[in-house]
């Protein structure tokens, strides 16, 4: 059965910074691309970056140069590192492979 589990959300300041946890369980991680959605109140879910199995990365326009997605194969964890964050990035941010879902973790940024 495969298992996504998100951790580390919060509450900070713009200008903050929060890193974002998905323990994976289930299914061989290491051949896997993982991704990080995000959904803010009203608005639909949306892209915000993809790790693939080779390592490679990319990122939705609105986060490229703040965050950073990473990947522990030991752990099967993937990181959301989130820095210079803005009140427009307050959401709940959803860990995401193949056709699973983690249960998604709130971030919210105050100005």
């Amino acid at each position: 059965q495969v298992q996504l589990a998100e951790s580390g959300g919060g509450s900070v300041q713009t200008g903050g910074s929060l890193r974002l946890s998905c323990v994976a369980a289930g299914y061989s991680y290491a051949n896997v691309d993982m991704s990080w959605y995000r959904q803010a109140p009203g608005k639909e879910r949306e892209f915000v970056s993809r790790i693939y199995s080779s390592g490679m990365t990319n990122y939705a326009a609105s986060v490229r140069g703040r965050f950073t997605i990473s990947r522990d194969y030991a752990k099967k964890t993937t990181y959301l590192q989130m820095n210079s964050l803005k009140p427009e990035d307050t959401a709940i941010y959803y860990c995401q492979t193949q056709d699973y879902w983690g249960q998604g973790t709130q971030v919210t940024v105050s100005s």
